[in-house]
């Protein structure tokens, strides 16, 4: 492995690093990246390299602040010297761009985290993590390791867990990071955290397209309404 972590850039304009959900597969993205890179240069950040041919290898639970270090790297190879990036993390990618502001303010200009699983966060969280964790860590699991092995076995096996459990300990810059909940999430768990969220930390929060997976459900609305929140007074794209 070399000593920049997975990644791939598409579009120009000014940087946005993508930090994806689940395990950090990129998959499905793809019709967001490209809407996306029509307004920025979009850097897609692959931590354990699931998508440059690693998927299958042993992997050890997973830290969010390794996340958060690999994505300052792809930073430091990616941006031009005095600019700071834009940056977007959904669910447990969402937890690992938090924890990038809160190590690395000066690189960045405004964050988006959309629903961040970090329950813990809530007065009941605790409980509420274990049963999250119980209703998907089930018997059935798809395999972490071997020919048959998923994303999504990676993902429940070694970051659900610990990336559950994280909560950020520090406010952010005023106006530089958006927790997103989205539209079709009303009343469900990460809406609920995702609003107590970003009142304890006094950052905005604002409504995307679909629920969860609105990155791949709704790909063109939700990179218009990101793209937005990112450069409020850019032009958009047709």
């Amino acid at each position: 492995m070399t000593d920049t972590p997975y990644h791939d850039v598409t579009g120009s304009g000014p940087v946005l690093l993508i930090v994806p959900g689940g395990a950090g597969h990129p998959m499905g993205l793809g019709p967001l990246t490209e809407r996306l890179a029509t307004r920025f240069t979009v850097v897609t950040y692959d931590p354990l390299g699931l998508a440059h041919g690693r998927l299958g290898r042993p992997v050890a639970e997973q830290r969010v602040a390794d996340w958060s270090e690999g994505a300052r790297r792809v930073l430091d190879a990616v941006l031009p010297e005095g600019e700071s990036a834009y940056v977007f993390g959904t669910s447990s990618g969402g937890i690992a761009v938090l924890d990038l502001l809160a190590r690395h303010p000066e690189r960045l200009a405004h964050v988006v985290a959309h629903e961040p699983p970090c329950v813990t966060v809530l007065p009941d969280g605790a409980a509420l993590r274990a049963g999250l964790i119980a209703q998907l860590d089930g018997p059935g699991r798809p395999p972490a390791e071997g020919e048959s092995a998923t994303p999504k076995g990676v993902f429940l096996a070694r970051v659900l867990g610990p990336f559950s459990r994280y909560a950020p300990a520090v406010a952010p810059p005023p106006g530089r990071l958006t927790i997103a909940v989205g539209a079709a999430s009303r009343g469900q768990l990460l809406d609920r955290t995702a609003r107590f969220l970003a009142e304890r930390l006094g950052s905005a929060c604002a409504e995307f397209p679909g629920g969860h997976l609105g990155t791949l459900d709704h790909p063109e609305e939700f990179a218009d309404v990101l793209a937005g929140t990112l450069r409020p007074s850019a032009p958009t794209s047709a």
